[in-house]
C-alpha cells in the first residue's frame, strides 16, 4: 500500500471512530459521581488453603458492582490493591497460581477485584462504549478502595489501586480525586489523548493496516501532526499526589510508551513521586496470562511491597 493511500486509510478510519465524552459532566458521566450510600456489604469469609476470599457489593451513582476479595491468610492488617480492568466487558479476575491476584497475595497483599461496570454481577452501563464513561468507572474504583478501607483485616493506610491499558485514563482521574489511594501503579498504560493512541495503534498495525509499512520514527512524525485531541488525562496526571510505578513494554504496539514516558519523565521533574520502568522488546499485556514478558509481574509485587514496608509505622 502506498504511503499517501495508506494515510487516507488511517485517517477515515480514525474520523470513523467516537471521540469519547469522557470528564464533560454530561448526565450519563456525571463529574461528581458518588459510592458507597449505602454502605458496602461484604459475605461470609470462604478460607481456602492458599487465602481467604470474601465477596463485597458497594454502590456507586445508585448501581450495585460486585467483587471478591483475596486475602492473605494469616494475622494483622494486610495492604491491599483494587484491580482497575482496561478496555472493554471484563469481569473480575479469579485466583490464579500465575496471576497478579495469587503473587500479591502470596507476597502478603489482598486484592479486590470486581466485575466492570455493567458486566457480570455489577450493575450499570459499561460496554460497548464503556470509554465514554470514564467518570462512572473512576468513581467505581475509589468506590472499591473505601469498601476495601472498611473491611476488617485491612490497613486502610495501605490500599491503592493496580491497572492495566485503559486504566491509564480511569487511574489517575480516581487518584486526583480521593486523598484515600495511598499508592497507584499502571502498567501498559498511556499517558496521551485517547485520539493519540488510536491513531499510534493504527499506524503501528495493531489495529490497522500500517504493520510493517512506517518506520518508528514516521510513527512518531504522524502523531506530532495529528496533535492532541480526544480525551486528555495530563490534567488529572498533574493533580495526582500519590506514589506511583508506570511500567511498559519497549515493543508495546498498541500504546505510544515512548510518548507516555516521556510525560512522566517531564512530571517527575516537577516533583510527582513516579517510578518509571521500561521492559525492552516486551509488548502489550505485561500482567497477562501468560504475559508479554514474565518479568513484569514481580517487579509490580516488589514495588508494592517495598511502597508498603517504608511508609509503614
Amino acid at each position: 500500500m502506498g504511503s499517501r493511500r495508506l494515510l487516507v486509510v488511517l485517517a477515515s478510519t480514525l474520523a470513523a471512530m467516537p471521540t469519547a465524552a469522557c470528564g464533560t459532566g454530561s448526565p450519563s458521566d456525571p463529574d461528581n459521581a458518588r459510592c458507597n450510600d449505602p454502605r458496602p456489604t461484604f459475605g461470609a469469609p470462604v478460607v481456602l488453603p492458599t487465602h481467604t476470599q470474601v465477596g463485597v457489593y458497594f454502590t456507586c451513582e445508585g448501581a450495585v458492582q460486585a467483587g471478591t476479595v483475596y486475602v492473605p491468610n494469616g494475622p494483622g492488617l494486610h495492604a491491599a490493591a483494587v484491580w482497575v480492568h482496561g478496555d472493554g466487558p471484563m469481569r473480575r479476575i479469579g485466583y490464579g497460581d500465575d496471576n497478579v491476584v495469587a503473587g500479591l497475595v502470596r507476597a502478603g497483599v489482598a486484592v479486590l477485584s470486581y466485575d466492570k461496570r455493567g458486566v457480570g454481577e455489577s450493575r450499570g452501563v459499561c460496554c460497548p462504549g464503556d470509554s465514554g464513561h470514564f467518570n462512572l468507572l473512576a468513581a467505581d474504583a475509589i468506590g472499591a478502595v473505601n469498601a476495601l478501607r472498611s473491611m476488617p483485616g485491612i490497613d486502610p493506610r495501605h490500599v491503592g489501586l493496580l491497572g492495566a491499558s485503559q486504566a491509564g485514563w480511569v487511574v489517575p482521574l480516581a487518584a486526583a480525586r480521593s486523598s484515600s489511594i495511598a499508592f497507584t501503579v499502571l502498567v501498559d498504560a498511556p499517558t496521551v489523548t485517547q485520539d493519540e493512541e488510536k491513531l499510534y495503534s493504527l499506524l503501528t498495525g495493531e489495529e490497522g493496516e500500517a504493520g510493517g509499512v512506517l518506520s518508528k520514527q514516521a510513527i512518531a512524525y504522524r502523531l506530532k501532526q495529528a496533535g492532541a485531541s480526544g480525551y486528555d488525562p495530563r490534567p488529572s496526571l498533574d493533580r495526582m499526589n500519590n506514589p506511583g510505578l508506570w511500567l511498559y513494554g519497549g515493543a508495546d504496539r498498541s500504546i505510544p510508551a515512548d510518548r507516555s514516558i516521556a510525560i512522566l519523565k517531564a512530571l517527575k521533574q516537577q516533583g510527582k513521586d513516579f517510578t518509571v520502568a521500561v521492559l525492552p522488546g516486551a509488548g502489550h499485556g505485561l500482567l497477562n496470562v501468560p504475559p508479554s514478558d514474565p518479568r513484569a509481574l514481580p517487579m509490580v509485587v516488589d514495588w508494592i511491597t517495598s511502597h508498603v514496608h517504608a511508609t509503614a509505622g
